[in-house]
Order: C-alpha cells, then sequence, then structure tokens
C-alpha cells in the first residue's frame, strides 16, 4: 500500500465515521487519492459524492449543503489556482461560521519554491478565514482537533500526496466503520440579560447570527417586545415593512427606542441602522464575536441567547408599532405599478408553505426585507457573511440537493456571475427567480447614481438575455413581464432546475420609484 492512498484512506474513514453525509470534489490529478476513496465510499452507499469542475461554484455549492443540512462538508480540490478558487466560500463560511472542510492536495512540501509544476504555497492561503489548518504529510492522521475545530467554522488541511497516486481496488478499508457526530465541546452558561426599560426593540439580522430560528423565537416571545426582522418570512410576530417606514424621520422620532437587542449583524437597510443608534442602549447577541467580530461595539454583548429578565413591555409604544405597520401594509398592497418592490410583494407571498427560499445580495433581499408581508411556513437562506452576489446559483443548488424544492431570487448580475453553477445536471428541485433589470440596479439607489462614467463602471448593462443563456446550458427556461404571470409560475410545482426570468423596469426608474414610495410614507 502506497502512502498516498493509506494516508487518503485514513483521512476519509474518519470523516465518514464522524457522520458525514455529503462530499463536493473537483477533478485533478494530484487529489487522486482522496477522489479515489470517496468515490469507494460513494458507491458502498457510505457518502454522498458530487462532483463540480469549477472548484469556486464547488465550495459554494458545498456551502449550500453545510447551510441546509447543518452537517461538515468537505471539498476537495488539486494543487495550484484551484485551492484559490475556494476563498469567496472560505471568506463567507468563515464569516457565517458554517462547518466547511477544506481538503486541498499538494505536492511533497520538498518540492515548493524548486519550480515543481503546479505547485505553490497552499499551507496558510486562507490566513485567519479558517479556525484550524494543518499541513498533512505521512500515512497517518488524527482528525480530532479538525472535527473540534469545525464547530466554530471552516477548517483547511493541506495534504502533500507522493507519488504513486493511485492504489489497489480494495475496498476492504471501509469494513466494521462506527459512525457517530464528534464530541462537542461543553459551552458556558448563558449570561442573563435584564433591564427596567420598557420601551425596547429587538432587531433580528437576516442569518440571525447562525443561531436557530426556533430559539430566536422563543427569545423573542420571552422578551416580548416589537420585533424588527430582515427576514419577515422567518418571523411572523414580526413588525412588516419596518425598513420603509422607518425612512420617515417623523416615524423614527416618534417610535424611537430606550434599550435595542440586535441578534447577528443588521446589514440591509440604512433605516433599521439609524434607528438603532437612537437607542440609548445596544445589546448585541451574536456568536461570531468570539470568532471575526471580536472588536464589535455594545453596551453589552452576548455570544449566546441569554436568560431574559426583563419588565412588562409599554402596551402604548407596542401599539404604535402596530399602526405604523398597518398603514404601511396598505401602502404596500396598493402598490400596482409593475416594479421590483411589486415583484418581492408577491414572491414573498406567493412561496408555498413547506419550500426553501434563498435569496441573493444586492437589491432582491433588501426588497423582500421592507415589502414582504411578516409570514411562516417558509425556510430562508442567503450569504449574508460577506453578502457577494458570486456563487448564488451554487449555493442555491446546495440547499436544493438537501430539500424537496427550493426556490432562488437572485439578481441578473448575480445570475451571470455563477453561470459555471449550471453546467452540472443532477436531480435537484430548484426555480431561479432572476430579477433582471440589464445591470446593477443597486447603485441607482446609492450615492453614486448620477456621477460621470455611472453606466460604465456601476450600471454596467450586460443586453443579455438570462433565458436564452439557460436554455443554451440545457435548462429549461422562460421571461415573464407581468404579476399575472408571476403568480402562475409561483404557485407551478417546482420539478428540476428551471429559470424564471423577471423582466422589470429599467434601473433608473426602479429607483425613482422607490423613492416615491419613500415620500409618500411620511404621510401615512
Amino acid at each position: 500500500m502506497n502512502p498516498s492512498t493509506l494516508l487518503a484512506r485514513v483521512i476519509v474513514r474518519q470523516i465518514i465515521e464522524a457522520g458525514v453525509t455529503d462530499v463536493v470534489v473537483s477533478p485533478g490529478s494530484r487529489n487522486a487519492p482522496l477522489s479515489m476513496a470517496f468515490h469507494q465510499a460513494s458507491v458502498k452507499g457510505l457518502i454522498n459524492l458530487h462532483i463540480r469542475i469549477d472548484e469556486r461554484t464547488a465550495a459554494f455549492f458545498a456551502l449550500g449543503i453545510a447551510k441546509a443540512s447543518g452537517r461538515p462538508v468537505p471539498i476537495v480540490c488539486t494543487s495550484g489556482t484551484a485551492v484559490a478558487n475556494y476563498h469567496p466560500a472560505v471568506l463567507e463560511a468563515s464569516h457565517t461560521n458554517i462547518p466547511l472542510l477544506v481538503l486541498t492536495a499538494d505536492r511533497p512540501a520538498s518540492l515548493r519554491k524548486t519550480g515543481a509544476n503546479q505547485t505553490t504555497e497552499q499551507a496558510r492561503i486562507f490566513g485567519k478565514a479558517v479556525r484550524y489548518f494543518a499541513d498533512v504529510s505521512g500515512s497517518v492522521y488524527p482528525m480530532e482537533l479538525p472535527f473540534n475545530s469545525l464547530q466554530s467554522g471552516p477548517v483547511h488541511l493541506n495534504i502533500q500526496f507522493e507519488e504513486p497516486l493511485v492504489g489497489d481496488k480494495s475496498d476492504n478499508w471501509l469494513n466494521d466503520l462506527t459512525i457517530a457526530a464528534p464530541k462537542v465541546f461543553d459551552r458556558k452558561t448563558p449570561g442573563t440579560f435584564y433591564t427596567k426599560s420598557t420601551r425596547g426593540v429587538l432587531a433580528i439580522g437576516h442569518d440571525r447570527g447562525g443561531l436557530s430560528a426556533e430559539a430566536v423565537k422563543e427569545f423573542a416571545e420571552k422578551l416580548g417586545w416589537p420585533v424588527i426582522a430582515e427576514d419577515p418570512l422567518t418571523f411572523e410576530n414580526s413588525v412588516s415593512h419596518a425598513s420603509v417606514f422607518l425612512t420617515s424621520k417623523t416615524i423614527a422620532d416618534d417610535l424611537a427606542p430606550d434599550t435595542v437587542v440586535v441578534i447577528g449583524r443588521t446589514t440591509l437597510s440604512r433605516s433599521i441602522n439609524a434607528f438603532i443608534k437612537m437607542a440609548r442602549k445596544q445589546i448585541v447577541i451574536d456568536p461570531r464575536m468570539a470568532t471575526v467580530d471580536t472588536d464589535r461595539m455594545a453596551d453589552q454583548k452576548f455570544t449566546q441567547l441569554p436568560v431574559v429578565e426583563v419588565q412588562p413591555a409599554d402596551m402604548e409604544y407596542a401599539d404604535k408599532w402596530k399602526k405604523y405597520s398597518l398603514r404601511a401594509s396598505k401602502l404596500v398592497s396598493d402598490i400596482s405599478t409593475w416594479s421590483e418592490q411589486l415583484v418581492a410583494r408577491e414572491i414573498a407571498a406567493g412561496v408555498p408553505t413547506g419550500t426553501s427560499l434563498f435569496i441573493s445580495s444586492s437589491r432582491p433581499i433588501r426588497d423582500l426585507e421592507g415589502f414582504a408581508a411578516a409570514r411562516t411556513g417558509v425556510e430562508t437562506f442567503a450569504n449574508r457573511g460577506l453578502a457577494g452576489i458570486d456563487g448564488n446559483i451554487s449555493t442555491a443548488l446546495g440547499i436544493a440537493s438537501q430539500r424537496k424544492e427550493t426556490i432562488a431570487v437572485l439578481g441578473d448580475l448575480g445570475f451571470l456571475h455563477d453561470l459555471t453553477g449550471l453546467i452540472h445536471k443532477e436531480k435537484f428541485n430548484l426555480k431561479i427567480f432572476v430579477i433582471n433589470n440589464d445591470g446593477g440596479g443597486i447603485f441607482s439607489t446609492l450615492s453614486q447614481r448620477g456621477v460621470d462614467g455611472f453606466e460604465d463602471v456601476f450600471g454596467t448593462p450586460h443586453g443579455l438575455d438570462p433565458a436564452a443563456i439557460a436554455q443554451s446550458m440545457g435548462i429549461s427556461a422562460k421571461t415573464i413581464a407581468s404579476q399575472k404571470e408571476l403568480i402562475t409560475e409561483l404557485s407551478a410545482p417546482v420539478q428540476g432546475i428551471s429559470v424564471v426570468v423577471v423582466n422589470v423596469p429599467n434601473r433608473e426608474a426602479n429607483a425613482d420609484f422607490l423613492k416615491g414610495i419613500y415620500n409618500s410614507v411620511s404621510s401615512m
């Protein structure tokens, strides 16, 4: 038995025994020992093997699997530039504490800096983005430390494989497995949040800092304060359209809180963040303050949900929130102009109960925050760690691999950015809605609007037909441009992978329409 084959089998066996169910492999020569070991395990039904030729999309696909399953997902690649293509997803995993197990194949350390083919400095290439790193050689490697480190984010093992890279065909090494989840370190006892304030607000960031929706709902119920949620589709008791009506300074002043508790990060709306800053006291609850957000500022900080000891809430204050939310709900329900805001409203209402929903960064997630009526019955996902538009198709596909039916809402640039995610035709049920405004629509709502060269460096019109592109890749696709068509598509079963391009008015018209909505809030 050659050392490389033995090392790969030792590592793969431990991964399977740790309860890992999925692995994503990108083809290459130097990672052959791992690839063949995982293939043998998949043939015996011990692990689900997914192949992605593009390492960047492979890593985001694995990220989606990890988000949906809650389990670590190994990603396997060859040496050289392949490793660097993992970096965007590793960063996203780092900023969301997702357990991505990065297994990069390498040549022996003796070949580094010698001009050897496809050889670079892969050791610590991901820097502080991983919770644990090891440069592995030899024929044995214990996985206890990597498994424990995965509890708080991604881990990188750079594995040196010497030739020969191909071993025997025996699969006896997969006999007598004992599958059990790794032991979890004991956590500290939760702290206590005590306050006499009766004029408080709970603000929940879209990813909740990785805390479960059920736990956050229980915390919110005990707290008893008005809830602002960036994800109103998860928190049915949250205040609908808060990011819209808080654009009014008059309303924000009327609702000014004494205390705000923030769970996770609030990164979508300037109106919400400005409102939070009005509070006399700010409390933050986010596990990432123990990993990537160690310097975050707050009057009181918790890395897990604390025990709640509060006074009964001011009912008059709570009634004010309900009043403004009802007025905003009428304003939103009266929108009849075909627009991105109407599209967001209809998607939020029309996603069938029991469906998983992935929402891309930029305008789609902000429009859903503002124009969705609070509801339940939808499981939502988004890449909010670093809020990039890269890897969105692949992340959605990874989620779809773990769910019966999934819908994704992407902007046109986010869709074009990750087209290689559509290369592999696995049997998932995913319908991708592409909000097409021919470019970077969010910039028309920001301070860059109207500057010299705006269309060239911010607007970036592409003039492409996303539906035709999808069809050229063998994906079922169509284009719609009306509310009736949108409602029909939302109610149709999600079968296989399909793309629905939603053509909306141009970016400047959308920005003006959104501004008009905000202006009308002051007269509610």
